[in-house]
């Protein structure tokens, strides 16, 4: 059986994730790490996004309906804007790698919609976008699998699937130095417990993200 998380709760995860992005992001761009406490913080935003990600994916009917198509080509759109004021800030590796947090979600999307089609051609491709695309984007092939590992989990709870998801989450500790990002999942654990009445902000999550590191850019320049 799926897991079931009411709509509210999943706005809830969402505008938590944001919170803790955008100090960890101020932390980064306008004061050079100087607060560890925000970083620390911040190594549980990701795991927040990729689970709200991964459980819409895992909804019944979410490849017949569309969400595969729409969610990736919205991950596009915002991905791409998102590009120019994440290579500006100067905080990638060679001037443009990796690629921002959206294009790792998108990633995440492509493979996990082949793995959903099925069969051993888009297996095959799954792997081959695991590979190539996970080490293009932020976070690397790590985020890409704990998306995937979450996705399965939302759709058959079992055990087996949460220690896959732990062992993942466990994975980023290379990354991030420290073991924060386990601070999500008593988050990921209780929300299905948990019942939200929060309006659906379909678009703005996407949109937030290029137009709030626009303005870390121009506020940098001030600094």
């Amino acid at each position: 059986m799926p897991l079931v998380i009411a709509n509210g709760t999943l706005e809830a995860l969402k505008w938590i994730a944001l919170a803790l992005m955008t100090l960890d992001h101020v932390n980064k761009y306008l004061w050079d790490y100087r607060m560890p406490v925000l970083f620390a913080l911040g190594r549980i935003a990701m795991p927040l996004f990729v689970f709200v990600l991964a459980y819409n994916l895992a909804r019944p009917g979410a490849l017949m309906g569309g969400v595969f198509r729409r969610t990736a080509m919205r991950l596009a759109l915002y991905g791409g804007l998102a590009c120019v004021p994440f290579i500006a800030l100067g905080k990638v590796y060679g001037g443009w790698w990796p690629l921002n947090i959206l294009c790792t979600l998108l990633v995440a999307t492509l493979v996990i919609g082949l793995i959903e089609r099925g069969g051993r051609l888009r297996i095959t491709a799954a792997i081959a976008m695991f590979i190539v695309g996970g080490g293009l984007v932020e976070y690397w092939w790590f985020a890409v699998a704990l998306t995937v590992a979450c996705w399965r989990y939302c759709k058959q709870p079992s055990l087996v699937r949460l220690g896959a998801m732990v062992g993942c989450i466990a994975a980023l500790w290379p990354l991030n130095q420290n073991l924060w990002a386990f601070g999500a999942l008593p988050l990921i654990l209780g929300v299905p417990y948990v019942a939200l009445s929060i309006p659906r902000r379909a678009v703005f999550f996407y949109a937030y993200y290029p137009a709030h590191l626009g303005v870390l850019f121009v506020l940098s320049l001030y600094r």
